[in-house]
């Protein structure tokens, strides 16, 4: 027979959830198999509203849905209808509004003995999931509160059910019992929705119960998102003191807090997650301070968490887990994703990343090397960027690059021109024209078009150094992402270290390989598209060839645009030459000995996109050229008057009249180059040592003036 049991939901807690203020109630959870009723409709308050409506029925121990505590399965919906519009490019998702100090705060309460077993729930801040978004289990550490993902909650609930795992302080049940619990959500949520992925994320603790799960379910389709996994518990640092910690006076286990504090992860990093990174020094220092001060005397919250009777407990529970996954890792056929700190104090996370990503058959990783073993806590990872960047998030069997894309949010907007190619930015203070209807050119993008679809054609620069400016240019100046058509050996690119990389990042902001279908699905849902008909052989031309177009013949993509009465908008961009001179291009490394095999070997493993029959424009072997910087210039580009297709139907079944239009467009790139070459020589700016001293008076890059169109 079920079992009901509840946990009280106490007024601090409440009200850090969001829970309506001033009610006393209870959280009601059904741990059985079986159908049993809940308490009625003032049970639980979300935002003011009761989740619970009536007297209903629940099938299972978890709920559908964010923002509260519930069922999956039988019953009646709750609440409100998932909210199905999409969201918008650049969202808040709420990066930096929680931290360390909040974990603590909430911890406080949620940890009061309330005498029940696991159970789950959803964090009020997680707010409503898109239509369609896949079940995401939190899989806690050895704390066992479930507020792991604190950083992470409104982000992740935007694009999943998020339900997290309470196992309370006094509760005792065995590790495989919890293994039988969670197995049974997964199980029980496959069999309502078998074509969608279940994700588990496990930290240290939970990334042992994680695989377990996995293990005992090989047909489910699983996605595993591991922290600092404690499989390498019997490696790891803290071992010799297990006894230590064991034989431990009571009245010295309050020192235990403050030592594991500083053992477990990088106060500092914590710290820092809601500092304003671009603040002077001084200011900067003073709210990293601030922060440090208001958590360490919470610290103590730690000895509650963990008192010494548990601690012994958790330690047995964590050896179990560590002993019980990896028996079982050979049969494990999930999807994983290893997030390893290489400052963690604790285990050896580095290690046994590298471990699992030779056991497991379908593994990658992602190392953080500031971060410490309470990665999920500290500044550093947000984690929604770290599963769509490594091509983790999908709503099916497989992922589809237009229809499971999550669009950038405000925080990995900062981040990502920030970080990865802000440098390139500030030193090519990229500045761009475009032409208005009447032919006029103007500075910034007021002649670009707002709505879809759009084909953004245009020029390749060198190693396409051009693209994160087109980027940055247009999401800042018209809220615009445009979707790059790229080569697919760029999704398969990782760094050496295996941290986060600009091969990840375009991924996050749009980028998907480029075949016939991809370019099919983005015209048919209006999007922005950017297009290199040169592809690779004009990003990789060699010396001499600067600013020379390399197109195939056929007019690949005038008829797909007509078909969709898609507007087409020529551009150039010149500047390569301002920031580095070509001095070895392939074929000079095809003549130095044993560098020439490993070039034609990494050219064969990238595969080609385009047959050798299309000309020069085949010869797209992929190799980095060796380049001698110079004092850098400036990047110019210009935008065309955009071309109509609507309403030239004959674009579609005369393939003379699609040659002419394609050969126009091929005409205004290069005349767009020309004119931008020509006028670039009156910017009194392109040069960097006249744009610095411009900046000296506080002038952002983007606004640093050049030539008149």
């Amino acid at each position: 027979m079920a079992s009901i049991l509840a946990f009280r939901v106490f007024p601090s807690f409440r009200k850090k959830l969001g829970h309506r203020p001033g009610f006393g109630g209870r959280v009601v959870c059904n741990l059985g198999g079986e159908n049993s009723t809940v308490l009625h409709s003032d049970s639980v308050s979300v935002k003011g509203e009761s989740v619970i409506k009536e007297t209903e029925k629940i099938g299972s121990s978890i709920a559908g849905g964010n923002g509260h505590v519930g069922s999956i399965g039988g019953g009646k919906k709750r609440g409100k209808e998932v909210d199905s519009e999409e969201l918008e490019v650049l969202w808040d998702d709420g990066y930096g509004s929680a931290s360390m100090k909040d974990y603590l705060d909430i911890a406080k309460e949620m940890i009061k003995p309330d005498g029940g077993p696991p159970r789950w729930f959803s964090p009020v801040e997680c707010g409503r999931p898109l239509k369609g978004s896949p079940l995401l289990l939190f899989l806690p550490g050895m704390d066992g509160v479930g507020l792991g993902l604190i950083m992470h909650h409104k982000a992740l609930g935007k694009v999943f059910e998020v339900q997290c795992l309470h196992i309370p302080v006094n509760d005792r049940t065995p590790f495989e019992g919890l293994v039988d619990f969670v197995e049974r959500v997964v199980r029980e949520k496959h069999a309502s929705s078998p074509n969608k992925p279940i994700y588990l994320v496990g930290d240290s603790f939970g990334g042992s119960l994680a695989l377990a799960v996995a293990a005992r379910n090989p047909m489910v389709d699983l996605v595993l998102i591991l922290a600092n996994p404690a499989t390498s518990l019997e490696r790891g640092q803290l071992k010799p003191f297990f006894p230590i910690l064991e034989a431990l006076p009571d009245e010295l286990h309050n020192t235990v807090p403050y030592l594991l504090s500083f053992v477990m992860g990088e106060p500092v990093k914590m710290a820092m997650v809601n500092v304003d990174k671009k603040l002077p020094p001084s200011p900067m220092l003073r709210q990293l301070s601030k922060n440090l001060t208001d958590l360490l005397p919470r610290l103590s919250v730690i000895s509650d968490l963990i008192p010494k009777d548990a601690l012994l407990w958790k330690l047995k529970l964590l050896k179990s887990a560590a002993a019980y996954a990896n028996s079982r890792l050979h049969a494990v056929k999930a999807e994983v994703l290893v997030l390893a700190s290489l400052k963690d104090n604790m285990l050896p996370s580095e290690d046994e990343a590298k471990r699992l990503s030779g056991l497991l058959k379908n593994c990658k990783v992602r190392t953080f090397k500031e971060n410490g073993h309470t990665l999920l806590l500290e500044d550093g990872i947000n984690l929604l960027t770290v599963i769509k960047a490594t091509g983790k998030y999908r709503r099916s069997r497989r992922m589809d690059y237009i229809t499971d894309f999550v669009p950038p949010s405000f925080s990995e907007f900062k981040t990502g021109f920030d970080q990865y190619s802000g440098w390139l930015n500030y030193y090519t203070s990229p500045v761009l024209f475009s032409t208005l209807e009447d032919g006029k050119i103007v500075q910034g993008l007021s002649g670009v078009p707002s709505e879809g679809p759009v084909i953004y054609v245009g020029y390749h620069m060198l190693m396409g150094l051009e693209i994160s400016g087109l980027a940055e240019g247009f999401l800042r100046e018209k809220k615009i992402l445009v979707r790059g058509l790229a080569h697919p050996a760029l999704f398969g690119s990782n760094s050496s270290n295996n941290e986060l990389s600009y091969f990840d990042y375009i991924k996050v902001f749009g980028a998907v390989p480029v075949t016939a279908s991809n370019f099919f699905k983005l015209l048919s849902t209006k999007s922005h598209i950017l297009l290199y008909p040169g592809g690779a052989r004009e990003a990789l031309h060699y010396r001499g060839e600067a600013y020379k177009l390399f197109w195939p013949d056929r007019p690949e993509f005038v008829r797909m645009a007509a078909k969709f009465k898609a507007k087409i908008l020529p551009f150039g961009v010149v500047g390569e030459d301002d920031i580095a001179e070509l001095v070895l291009d392939y074929n000079d490394l095809m003549k130095i000995p044993v560098l020439n095999e490993r070039v034609r070997q990494s050219a064969d493993e990238s595969g080609r996109v385009r047959n050798g029959d299309e000309g020069e424009v085949a010869n797209e072997n992929l190799f980095f050229p060796g380049l001698l910087p110079k004092i850098p210039g400036r990047f110019y580009y210009l935008f065309g008057k955009p071309i109509e297709t609507q309403g030239r139907e004959e674009l579609l079944s005369d393939k003379k009249s699609a040659e002419e239009l394609y050969s126009q467009i091929k005409s205004e790139v290069s005349s767009n180059i020309d004119y931008l070459l020509k006028k670039r020589e009156d910017d009194p700016y392109r040069n960097i040592i006249d744009r610095t001293i411009y900046r000296l008076a506080s002038t952002p890059a983007k606004d640093v003036p050049s030539f008149t169109p």
